[in-house]
């Protein structure tokens, strides 16, 4: 089959600026579901590509993301929130974009047009054949990640991507690809629009299967979570209470000799 940029294809609905506000929202929900629908349908091969990150994850392996634009602040986003949700180091996912952290809040010229950056960017980490890096670009043809996942591959590394075009070229460079078609954007040619919402729920789907598999989670608790804000000091009483029944002050006091949802339920119930 040869490879067709449906993510540039004319969009279904015409005339946009003649509509209400209530038919833009219809549309943009109605192009919302369809993005869902397709997440749903590659969900086989979004399995094996998880099943790859935790073999190697619990090998010492990291997960590496790279990405340009919006693709790239979503593997970024999801990277950033791994240590928080499920208490692991930093270090253990991994998300890069093309022009650096500055571009997660400002377009930088060209820096996505770049095909050598992403792998230099890359072996800052040492990235080594324990690891796995996944490309995310919409439209599969980003030189920076195209470009990356090309000397992965040359380097013995593992390589899964996620684009919402068939037959793609970041496709070709991949050992586990996620192709997620979710047909023309609402507003031609906009990916952050549902292409994005397709790779947001896939990037969620990755990290949080995989942590569940490497045993961060309990029933369906985040017992590993990071205890760095009034929020989350509440939301780790809870889960103590839930889990032991004690009183809160007893449970206060376990939480702050111990940092650690696990380890205050595990301590309340040897006693």
């Amino acid at each position: 089959m040869a490879f067709e940029k449906i993510t540039e294809s004319e969009s279904h609905h015409s005339d946009l600026e003649k509509k209400t506000i209530i038919e833009l929202l219809d549309g943009m929900h109605q192009e919302d579901k369809n993005a869902v629908k397709a997440v749903g349908m590659i969900k086989d091969k979004t399995a094996k590509l998880i099943s790859k990150v935790v073999e190697l994850l619990k090998s010492d392996g990291r997960l590496f993301y790279i990405g340009a634009g919006t693709s790239g602040r979503l593997g970024v986003l999801d990277a950033s929130e791994c240590p928080p949700t499920f208490g692991i180091s930093s270090e253990k996912v991994i998300g890069l974009i093309a022009g650096g952290d500055h571009a997660l809040r400002s377009s930088i010229e060209k820096a996505e047009d770049d095909t050598k950056q992403a792998w230099e960017d890359l072996k800052k980490f040492e990235i080594n054949n324990k690891d796995i890096v996944i490309g995310i670009a919409a439209s599969g043809t980003t030189p920076y990640v195209v470009g990356g996942l090309k000397e992965a591959q040359k380097n013995g590394i593992t390589t899964g991507c996620i684009v919402c075009n068939i037959n793609s070229p970041l496709a070709d460079f991949s050992d586990f690809p996620i192709e997620v078609v979710v047909g023309p954007e609402f507003l031609t040619g906009s990916s952050r629009m549902k292409a994005g919402t397709a790779q947001k729920l896939i990037l969620n789907s990755i990290t949080t299967a995989t942590m569940i598999q490497l045993g961060h989670v309990r029933g369906n608790k985040m017992v590993d979570m990071q205890l760095t804000n009034s929020k989350l000091q509440g939301r780790a009483e809870k889960i103590v209470y839930d889990a032991t029944g004690i009183d809160i002050n007893s449970i206060k006091k376990y939480l702050k000799i111990h940092g650690s949802v696990r380890k205050a339920i595990d301590e309340i119930n040897k006693n």
